[in-house]
């Protein structure tokens, strides 16, 4: 069986780092290990208007800030495909099938749905297509074929309603002509879940808690120091904690010994600094002078190659053509075997077609 990697983000904006951390850098890695068949990312643009109907130029402009930042954090067109999720039309006939597969009351129970509901507060109700949006992610992932799919924690709930469909569908209709993904967790506790500048537990565009890949050396310096840390460390002295400490929760996720060796010769690794900011004599101004020099060296590549692809993008809508052209065909065989295996299929079905006529001839 080929081993198949889907995942994508949604064009509302552009991408942070607790997208890096969360998958990016993850997709990255995967594309370039050699173990995958194929990889598909995806521009959910579809998806994206399910809570921006009414302002469909936001998503239009960002299809563009995504797929920059794809090819700057070092997504590879010619290793993997990237698309837009509306050029594929098999995508929204093959959630129209699943919406039989899935009831109301499984949806509202979804975690995800939820929050994302208690968050954007619809006025006049919530919109079908985003109740719905689970269903759409099963389709996405699927209709590829997908056995990895790399995301957050808190996709976790959606993979698992895609595997019911997968289940379901194989169950009702025979065979098994869908294959249940695989979820792939970033491999550091730390990012599981980055958390915004301000401390609150979720980075979104929303909130403004973001650092953007594509911020400045200048912008990401004024964020960093205005980073929430320990409200209780007011003196150098004071021992600090490090629980809800969003300075370090950053530093787990980026940091390294080289670093220290580069930026803070003080200290041989980060336990070595968290057991002297806990123990008192270390300021909130040290650290986050480290963690600006860390990110700033991890994130000046990434700045340099955006920059280059800011000044093709003709060339980026090529890419983002050809990648779409791929999962098309992709899309169109796996619904072709869908359609059979549900026996709706009605014009290529030789047989069905026969028996007719041999029931009606005079």
């Amino acid at each position: 069986m080929e081993k198949v990697i889907l995942t994508g983000d949604r064009p509302t904006g552009r991408l942070h780092i607790g997208h890096y951390v969360g998958s990016l850098r993850r997709r990255v890695e995967l594309q370039n290990s050699g173990e995958f068949d194929k990889i598909f990312i995806m521009i959910a643009d579809a998806q994206a208007l399910t809570d921006n109907f009414a302002n469909p130029e936001k998503v239009r402009q960002n299809i563009i800030e995504v797929a920059l930042d794809y090819l700057s954090v070092g997504i590879d067109p010619e290793k993997s495909n990237i698309f837009v999720q509306s050029a594929v039309p098999e995508l929204t006939e093959l959630s129209f099938y699943y919406m039989n597969l899935v009831s109301v009351q499984r949806l509202q129970r979804n975690p995800t749905v939820k929050t994302e509901l208690e968050m954007r507060k619809f006025e006049g109700g919530t919109p079908t297509g985003f109740f719905c949006y689970p269903i759409s992610q099963a389709a996405d992932i699927t209709l590829f074929k997908a056995t990895t799919v790399p995301v957050g924690e808190d996709q976790k709930p959606m993979l698992e309603l895609t595997n019911e469909i997968v289940r379901r569908f194989n169950h009702i209709y025979g065979g098994d002509v869908l294959i249940e993904p695989q979820i792939l967790l970033p491999d550091n506790a730390a990012c599981l879940r980055l958390p915004g500048t301000d401390g609150k537990a979720k980075m979104s565009k929303s909130l403004g808690n973001c650092i953007y890949l594509s911020d400045t050396a200048k912008e990401l310096k004024k964020k960093v120091n205005s980073m929430f840390t320990d409200p209780q460390h007011l003196q150098i002295e004071d021992p600090g904690h490090l629980e809800g400490n969003t300075v370090f929760t950053y530093l787990d996720a980026f940091c390294t010994d080289d670093d220290f060796a580069q930026f803070l010769p003080d200290y041989k690794n980060l336990d070595e600094m968290k057991a002297h900011y806990t123990r008192g004599g270390l300021g909130d101004g040290t650290c986050k002078k480290f963690l600006y020099n860390v990110l700033n060296t991890r994130f000046e590549p990434i700045r340099e190659r955006r920059a280059y692809w800011e000044q093709r993008i003709p060339e980026v809508y090529d890419i983002l053509k050809k990648g779409t052209q791929v999962a098309r065909e992709r899309g169109i065989r796996t619904l072709e075997e869908v359609k059979k295996a549900m026996q709706i299929n009605y014009f290529d079905d030789k047989e069905l077609i026969a028996q007719q006529a041999e029931k009606y001839k005079g």
